[in-house]
């Protein structure tokens, strides 16, 4: 069996796949020339660069799998593979830790100026350093403060557990009925059950000092739009460390400027992988490149448990 592995796969997992008899090839593909190449092999691994979509899958009748390094789909045509007969798989837990802890970075920097501040330093930092030490001067406490959680799966219930470690409120909404309570662990094997707050959206919306997405958009359309930053505290901020397209960027924008928000932390974006130029020129959001999942504990994890599912799949 050949494996074709088109946005890498951890050097764990594919030595897993190597060691159970596979062939897997890392060597990516272009999207442009997979139409022609892709049926050489028995079964595809994304994360979210490639793109699977009805066009590439009826080209390939010899793939029999497609797996997703990662949580969201939205870059395979899942339905319709399946409506074929095509297997398709996921890894929604492996990366949610690293998630989480991006969501948080970027709440930190927002609430200690630290996007602005790297960006004044090198310029100013010699000769204005006073001048920016007064800037910069008013940050925040995480601690006490309120967090609304918008979809309260894997990833929400990770940032629950820090959020809960760094002594904040935890409000949680989701489309689905839910486990309130979430299991901490510390040294020694300690467990502390903890429940976070259930609230509507509408609520969460209105009482969070910040808010962070953990949803996809819902039929195309954004989650959080010009009525839902209305509804905002003012002076509250927002992190998408999700999907682009959950939140309407010039909805974000005006919320930014008229100070309806204090910042934004941005990992995903519409229009990847060439986000708005007004989007990266913001001062006050916080942006990384679509790096939620890529930490080597991640991957690695991510690797295995991919691995681990097409073995198990051919295996039948």
């Amino acid at each position: 069996m050949k494996i074709l592995a088109n946005d890498g796969i951890d050097p764990i997992g594919k030595k897993m796949l190597e060691d159970a008899g596979f062939t897997v090839d890392t060597e990516t593909i272009p999207q442009d020339q997979l139409l022609s190449k892709l049926n050489q092999y028995d079964a595809i691994t994304v994360r979210s660069a490639t793109k699977i979509r009805k066009e590439l899958i009826d080209a390939c009748p010899n793939l029999k799998l497609i797996g997703r390094g990662g949580v969201g789909m939205d870059n395979i045509d899942v339905d319709y593979a399946k409506s074929i007969g095509k297997t398709v798989i996921n890894t929604p837990a492996a990366s949610s830790i690293s998630v989480a802890e991006l969501v948080f970075a970027h709440l930190f920097s927002g609430v200690r100026f630290l996007a602005q501040a790297n960006r004044a330093m090198p310029l100013h930092g010699d000769s204005q350093f006073n001048d920016l030490k007064k800037q910069y001067a008013k940050g925040l406490e995480l601690k006490g403060k309120t967090i609304g959680i918008l979809g309260f799966g894997r990833i929400g219930r990770e940032v629950a557990k820090i959020a809960f470690g760094l002594g904040m409120d935890v409000l949680a909404y989701d489309l689905f009925e839910f486990n309130p309570t979430v299991e901490m662990r510390f040294s020694g094997d300690i467990t502390l059950p903890l429940t976070v707050q259930v609230a509507s959206k509408s609520l969460l919306l209105q009482r969070a000092d910040f808010i962070t997405l953990h949803v996809p958009a819902i039929d195309g359309k954004p989650v959080i739009g010009a009525a839902e930053f209305a509804m905002m505290k003012k002076g509250a901020a927002i992190v998408n460390c999700a999907r682009g397209g959950v939140i309407d960027e010039a909805a974000l924008l005006a919320a930014l400027d008229n100070q309806q928000i204090a910042f934004a932390g941005l990992d995903v974006f519409d229009n990847e992988p060439t986000p708005s130029t007004a989007i990266l020129h913001h001062p006050k959001i916080s942006l990384t490149p679509h790096i939620g999942a890529a930490t080597n504990e991640a991957q690695e994890r991510i690797g295995v448990e991919l691995a681990s599912l097409i073995i198990d799949f051919f295996n039948k």
